[in-house]
Parts: structure tokens; C-alpha cells; sequence
């Protein structure tokens, strides 16, 4: 109740500089008029304010946060019912302004009783006990029990005006501040912005440390193995392990410049385009896997977001085959075919293979982060097992944009967990 009042008074407050303006303009309009020291002019005045208020809620957008503020703080509403951010929509502006107006309307009466009515109830509960108070114009009848009650009911009277214009406003917060479907449309798609940017930098940070963490632990794992009898093939395995580490701190510094940049400095490095091939298939076959690399037509000159696309989806594929297949040789072609950029990376998957890595429980998100690569640039991409041999295939367009589509599974040996079918498309 006591910050209700309080915000009713805050309203009562912000009516006053409109109140003094018509105040001024009215004798301007009527001759005879003074809102100064007629009451009833003064109603005019208050009802002249009004108007005011409004045009001055739709010009100014940043009203409504303030409002809100004031709402969530003083009179209990929720946050979550109300919206947030300048009115932008005009449909904002008016419902903003028919709360402002119904606030100070509210505000103006209940400061209004605040400021007169209580002086009031004093002298009518003082008149039968203070001699001097009895020489008043009042009836006689106030001067006996009737004069307290009086100022009893006044002071009721102010109490109950306050908590039902507080209750009323209260209720028409939610309705007048709350969000419109605009304000809606808007948070859903700042929402997906952000769930995409958050997706952006997970795919970015799981192929760019992924595939070094892969092949560290296949060098590590050999270095290990024939460290007494072939310290030479230990020393190279190291350096190997010195070089792919080095790669993975400037690969994550690649992802934490797109942190950078989301915040809008420069980011730090350009991502890894196809230009950057060679030296990834470098280090996979460092990791002791035997890759085939077959490339038909010019996909030197792609343009750079498909250059770097295709990049990380090569790089996952190489992944794929070290972490769940081991050091078994690995066939990855690209072409360039009828305006698409198709991707292939092959491996045999039949029976366990020594060296590799452990199935994970729940499986991990490579296979769904090429999908979402692909998708995103209007291709497709499909990953299945079929005769002993697990097929990742990728189809990017180069030109134009259009809605991918996703099929397959990320399942399998080789692939991110269980197992799976799918239709292979090139």
C-alpha cells in the first residue's frame, strides 16, 4: 500500500509541469479565467494536462522504460509482464500513453486528497475538544460526535481512493506496459541471434581443438609405444605433437576473436579457409593416418565463407576418422561440380581398430555441427556406414542461398556415438 501511494504520488508529481502550462495557457484562451484562484477553473486546467500528457508519451519513446522502472518497483508488478526497451511501434506508443495519462489522472486526484484532505480530518477530529476551532463556519452539528466521525470518513475516504486507484493501475500495468506482439517478434529474434551465435562458437571451438586434441593423442599414444626401440619415430611424433599444439593455440585464438569481434573489436585471426588444406592434411598424416586428398576444379577462388565452410568440414571428417577409427587411411575428395562444392570423406570402419579412440557416452555434436554448416548455406550433408565403410558427404552451393536439408546419422564406427543409416548424396 505505502509504495503504491508513493507511486501515485510520483504521478501526481508529473503532472504538474503540464498542469502549470495550461494553467498559463487557459487566460490566454478565456478571458477571466484564472486556474490560479478559481477552482473550477483549475478542474479545466487539470482536465487540459491530460492531453498534453499524451502527445508527450508518443513523442518520446524512452518514456516507457522509465514507467516500467517505476511499475516493477512500486507497485509489485512482475518483470516478466512487462516489457522492455524504448517504445519503438506505435502501437507501443499509444498503449504507453494511455498509461501515462491514467496514471497521472490517478496520481493528480490522490495527491490532490493527500495534500488537502488530511489538514481537513485534523481540524473536524480537534473541533468538539479545541475552543478555538468552535468560532469556525462549520455547522453546529460538526461540533459535537459528528465532527470526528467526519474526519474519520475523510481520512477513510483518502485510504480507500489510494488502494483502489493503486489496485486499478496495477492491474492495467501489465496490460498497457506490457509486451506487444512486435516487442515479442523482436526478443524471440534477439533470442535466436543470440542461441546462433552461441552455436556459431561452439561448432568454431569443437573443430579447432577437437581435431588437435585427436591427433596429440594418436602421436602421444605411438611416441609411447615405440619410445625404447624407435626414439627417432618418438622424436618426430613430439615435434609433430609441437607443431599440431602450436596450430590449436592459433586456432583458438581464431574462435576467441570471434568473441572479440561479436563484441565489436577486430577479431584477433581470420578463420582457416581451404587455402589452409595442405597443412591439415599434414598434420593428420603426422598422427600416423595415411590420407588420399583428391581435388577437381579451381576451389582456390571460393568465395571465403564457403572456402572456410568446407574448411571446417573437412577438418571434423578427419576428426571423425582419428578419434572412433584410428590410424586407418582416410580417402577425402572435393569437387567442383554443376555450381556446388561437394565434400567426401571416407574411411573403412569394419572391426576395432588399435589406437583409437573410446566411444564417448551420449555421443558428441561434430556430425550435428556439419549438418548445421551445411544447412546454413543452403546444402546438405549426409553421414552413414555402408559396407564397411563410413561415408561423410557434404554438398555446398556457391552461389545463392536456399534451405538445406539434413539426413543421416550421427552414429556408427567413426561416426560421434551408436549407430545409423543414411542416403548418401554426390
Amino acid at each position: 500500500m505505502g509504495r503504491r501511494w508513493v507511486h501515485l504520488v510520483l504521478g501526481g508529481a508529473l503532472l504538474m509541469p503540464f498542469f502549470l502550462l495550461t494553467s498559463v495557457v487557459v487566460p490566454l484562451l478565456a478571458d477571466g479565467a484564472n486556474p490560479f484562484l478559481d477552482v473550477g477553473w483549475q478542474f479545466v486546467a487539470f482536465g487540459g494536462a491530460l492531453p498534453l500528457a499524451a502527445l508527450a508519451a508518443l513523442l518520446f519513446p524512452l518514456l516507457r522504460p522509465l514507467e516500467v522502472a517505476a511499475v516493477r518497483s512500486l507497485c509489485g508488478v512482475p518483470a516478466e509482464r512487462l516489457a522492455e526497451g524504448p517504445a519503438v511501434s506505435w502501437a507501443a506508443r499509444r498503449r504507453t500513453a494511455l498509461w501515462f495519462v491514467a496514471h497521472l489522472l490517478a496520481g493528480g486526484i490522490v495527491s490532490g486528497m493527500t495534500l488537502s484532505a488530511p489538514p481537513a480530518a485534523v481540524v473536524l477530529l480537534l473541533l468538539p475538544f479545541a475552543d478555538p476551532l468552535r468560532h469556525t463556519s462549520l455547522p453546529d452539528a460538526f461540533h459535537g460526535v459528528l465532527g470526528p466521525l467526519a474526519g474519520l470518513a475523510l481520512l477513510a475516504l483518502v485510504v480507500g481512493t489510494a488502494w483502489g486507484a493503486g489496485v486499478l493501475l496495477g492491474r492495467a500495468a501489465p496490460v498497457l506496459l506490457g509486451p506487444t506482439p512486435a516487442d515479442r517478434l523482436a526478443a524471440a529474434e534477439r533470442r535466436a541471434a543470440e542461441l546462433a551465435s552461441r552455436n556459431r562458437l561452439a561448432r568454431e571451438l569443437h573443430d579447432a581443438v577437437g581435431h588437435a586434441l585427436s591427433a596429440v593423442t594418436l602421436q602421444a599414444g605411438a611416441a609411447r609405444r615405440v619410445l625404447d626401440t624407435d626414439p627417432e619415430f618418438a622424436r618426430r611424433a613430439l615435434a609433430a605433437i609441437e607443431e599440431t599444439t602450436r596450430d590449436a593455440v592459433a586456432e583458438l585464438d581464431t574462435v576467441l576473436g570471434l568473441l572479440r569481434e561479436e563484441d565489436g573489436s577486430d577479431p584477433a585471426a581470420p578463420a582457416p579457409t581451404l587455402d589452409g588444406l595442405e597443412a591439415l592434411l599434414g598434420r593428420t598424416r603426422a598422427a600416423g593416418v595415411p590420407v588420399e586428398a583428391t581435388v577437381e576444379g579451381p576451389c582456390a577462388g571460393l568465395a571465403p565463407v564457403v572456402s572456410r565452410e568446407a574448411y571446417r568440414i573437412v577438418q571434423e571428417g578427419l576428426s571423425n576418422a582419428l578419434r572412433h577409427a584410428g590410424p586407418v587411411p582416410v580417402r577425402l575428395h572435393l569437387g567442383v561440380r554443376e555450381g556446388e562444392l561437394l565434400i567426401r570423406v571416407e574411411n573403412p570402419v569394419a572391426g576395432a581398430v588399435a589406437g583409437a579412440a573410446a566411444a564417448r557416452p551420449g555421443g558428441g555434436r561434430g556430425l550435428r555441427g556439419i549438418a548445421e554448416r551445411a544447412r546454413l548455406l543452403g546444402g546438405a550433408a549426409t553421414a552413414a556406414e555402408r559396407d564397411g565403410v563410413w561415408r561423410l558427404t557434404a554438398r555446398l552451393p556457391l552461389t545463392g542461398a536456399g534451405t538445406g536439408t539434413v539426413t543421416g546419422a550421427e552414429a556408427g564406427t567413426g561416426a560421434e556415438a551408436g549407430t545409423g543409416t543414411g542416403t548418401e548424396e554426390w
